[in-house]
């Protein structure tokens, strides 16, 4: 089925772009979610008139959505959940989770705006990525946890990890080695040159 995109979609097109999609895409979400138009002759004739206003009101909603882009942009939300001694939760955390807990935090959220690949039924930091607008999208940690303390806990290991990571980074045969072992091999080497000498 041949369509006409109200709202840029990612993987498909932008506003105005008449695209060919699967019956049940277009069926199922593209038209009941008002994002596409059959792609009829009086839908086009329609489209044309309320093409400028369309892109208006795209442009107006992709600069609220800048606005607080920096703010959600690496944002942390804590989820306390019970879980197994592996780490195994209870149920798992959903897109409506997230989206309530970052409602809490100060930015509203729908749902929908909230992209997992996969639920999450572990302990620990995940990523989600975050639709404020179809054209700008940013990424948030949701930080999993027994408890508040636990979740403290991760973040600074991670911390710990992205800096011993961007140390590797910066001189990449730099190795951990105890001071133990360096002593034990400048020892060494002394007591070689001299035996050579």
């Amino acid at each position: 089925m041949e369509v006409i995109l109200l709202e840029r979609i990612e993987k498909l097109g932008f506003i105005g772009d008449v695209v060919k999609v699967k019956n049940g895409y277009a069926r199922n979400f593209l038209l009941p979610q008002k994002k596409a138009l059959r792609a009829s002759k009086e839908n086009r004739e329609y489209f044309e008139t309320q093409k400028v206003q369309l892109e208006a009101n795209n442009l107006k909603a992709r600069q609220d959505a800048e606005k607080i882009q920096d703010k959600v942009d690496g944002m942390t939300v804590v989820m306390i959940r019970k879980a197994g001694d592996s780490g195994q939760l209870y149920g798992s955390v959903t897109t409506r989770d997230i989206a309530a807990a970052m409602t809490e935090a100060g930015v509203s959220l729908r749902s929908d705006q909230v992209i997992l690949h996969h639920s999450i039924k572990m302990l620990g930091l995940h990523r989600a990525k975050i639709m404020l607008h179809p054209e700008v999208s940013v990424w948030a940690v949701v930080n999993v946890a027994k408890s508040a303390e636990e979740a403290e806990a991760q973040i600074e290991a991670e911390k710990a990890l992205i800096e011993q990571s961007a140390k590797k980074a910066e001189d990449p045969y730099q190795y951990d080695v105890p001071e133990a072992m360096l002593e034990s091999a400048e020892e060494d080497a002394a007591e070689e040159s001299e035996a050579g000498e």
